[in-house]
């Protein structure tokens, strides 16, 4: 290198640390200089407002406005809520194995797991759970609830419950245990040859589960023509769980994920560590809108090194890791640090959001990657499934029976005295009158997405005594009661769908519930034709 080069190398590096200088120095001082505008604002409104306020309320206002506009995983968690907010993230303490909610202001036990700790001591859905340990939980909040009944393994729990269809309460007695919700509710057979397995969440042992899932299934036909793994409304859970189920599929050695942050030396890569399960059996992977984080991350990797054909519709979108940092007061704050990135280089994160779900970014606005084979892949918005299936058309009046707790309370009603149903595949629910006799007579009502603009449309005309359109509007709302009348016949189906899940749920539990779910399934239909044809599925994977 010349004299005169290496002068201006010097001096390039010279001014270009002069400028990171300049740059730091400037965001400090525009750190410094809001925060003085802050403390400001905060002194002077405090000071001089009219009324009385509140110093914790108004701060904990402005926090909550700031970590609004990042993402809907980072939020600040005050020294009032940090005991809930551990005793719910901690493993260590374990409530009693069922799902609730609060039901016309009653505590009713939606579903126990199979196993659990109220399973064990008799309590059914549709039960109610009167008071827990002798304290009244009447106008008590959910979270309030689940913080009263978690509690150390082996610890007791005395609970009066008003069992389903009687009028007396009965003590019931738990011993809080851990709780093992099945991770892989089912897995068998959809079709000769083709093999299904269904995972809702990513908590321990989920690649075991599956492995031995998988297993078994070869060892009851060792021909298998190929297997479907069902993601579908799975949120995530365990990134390790994620890693192990892509190493069941692909070799030893390769890279599943990568995070990403600020601080480079936080950078993390995740591979493979134990030799595969079996590298040529055909896979299909369900998705939906609903799969998120570490289902999009095994759903993203399969399809990245083209190993798996995935169906259905696009993923949710979460790519962020988050952490928790411990702030004065014994506050804390969760917050994002770090992005996941899949083998293509692609982050399956959504770039923007809307009431805290990401919005649908076009294809067009999407950065485009290459998989292992050169097929075009999108980042920027989850994980967009191979061959693209319409979601279930859910009738608003189905929805409005699922949310107003309608179905859960005629199956309530329906499962009063009946110790047992027929099998699944075999039971069918044909009363489909007497649920309708049920809605006349809880006077069932709901109301579409289109009444409440037309509502809102009508009661700004009534102010500008707009009189002409008003009645137009009265016409419209008209012709939607005369399609909801009929909307109760043309979900007919949909809704004994429904039901009959619900039902079965009762008796057989969520290995029953997805057992029943399965009939007639497009998506499901779909992946054992592409597991059937050979050439299609090289095709889908780019496989010459």
């Amino acid at each position: 290198m010349t004299k005169k080069i290496k002068i201006l190398v010097i001096a390039a590096t010279f001014f270009s640390t002069i400028a990171a200088v300049v740059v730091t120095n400037d965001k400090l001082f525009e750190i410094s200089k809001n925060l003085e505008i802050f403390i400001s604002v905060y002194k002077e409104l405090n000071t001089n407002f009219v009324d009385e306020l509140d110093p914790g309320t108004m701060m904990r206002t402005a926090i909550d406005a700031m970590t609004k506009n990042l993402d809907p995983y980072t939020n600040f968690v005050s020294e009032s809520q940090v005991e809930s907010y551990w005793i719910n993230d901690d493993e260590k303490y374990q409530g009693i194995g069922a799902r609730i909610s609060i039901i016309d202001k009653k505590l009713m036990i939606l579903e126990p797991y199979e196993g659990g700790p109220a399973f064990t001591s008799g309590i059914k859905a549709g039960d109610e759970i009167v008071s827990i340990d002798g304290i009244n939980i009447e106008g008590k909040k959910l979270e309030e609830i689940n913080a009263i009944l978690r509690g150390l393994p082996g610890t007791d729990l005395l609970l009066k419950v008003r069992p389903n269809g009687k009028t007396t309460i009965e003590d019931k007695k738990l011993i809080r245990g851990e709780v093992n919700i099945p991770n892989v509710p089912y897995s068998g057979f959809v079709s000769d040859g083709v093999g299904y397995i269904s995972l809702t969440v990513f908590t321990q042992n989920a690649g075991n589960n599956i492995t031995k899932a998988l297993k078994d299934l070869k060892t009851k036909n060792p021909n298998m023509s190929g297997v479907i793994l069902d993601l579908r409304q799975n949120g995530g859970g365990l990134l390790h769980e994620a890693v192990n189920i892509c190493n069941i599929f692909i070799p030893n050695g390769e890279i599943v994920v990568t995070t990403k942050g600020k601080i480079k030396d936080r950078d993390q890569t995740f591979k493979t560590l134990a030799p595969p399960i079996d590298l040529e059996i055909p896979v299909a992977i369900l998705v939906d809108k609903r799969s998120a984080s570490a289902s999009e991350i095994v759903s993203g990797v399969m399809q990245d090194l083209d190993r798996a054909v995935l169906i259905g519709q696009r993923t949710f979108g979460k790519g962020l890791v988050q952490n928790t940092k411990e702030l004065p007061y014994n506050s804390r704050l969760k917050l994002t640090t770090s992005k996941y990135y899949i083998p293509s280089g692609r982050c399956i994160q959504g770039v923007e959001y809307e009431n805290g779900e990401p919005k649908d970014i076009p294809d067009s606005q999407r950065s485009k990657f290459k998989t292992k084979n050169g097929r075009l892949v999108l980042d920027g918005g989850g994980v967009t499934p191979d061959v693209k299936l319409m979601a279930k058309n859910i009738y608003p009046v189905t929805k409005a029976l699922v949310d107003q707790n309608i179905i859960y309370e005629y199956v309530n009603k329906y499962c009063q005295n009946k110790d047992s149903i027929a099998k699944v595949g075999t039971f069918n629910f044909s009363d489909y009158a007497d649920f309708t006799d049920f809605l006349k007579k809880k006077g069932f009502k709901y109301e579409t997405e289109a009444e409440a603009h037309l509502k809102s449309a009508k009661e700004e005309l009534e102010k500008n005594a707009s009189s002409d359109l008003v009645d137009e509007i009265n016409k419209l709302q008209n012709k939607i009661n005369s399609a909801k009348n009929n909307e109760l016949n043309q979900a007919k189906a949909q809704i004994i769908d429904e039901i009959e899940k619900e039902i079965v749920t009762r008796y057989y539990f969520q290995k029953g519930k997805v057992q029943q779910s399965l009939d007639d399934d497009p998506e499901v239909k779909e992946a054992i034709s592409i597991l059937k044809d050979n050439n299609r599925y090289k095709a889908l994977l780019g496989i010459k």
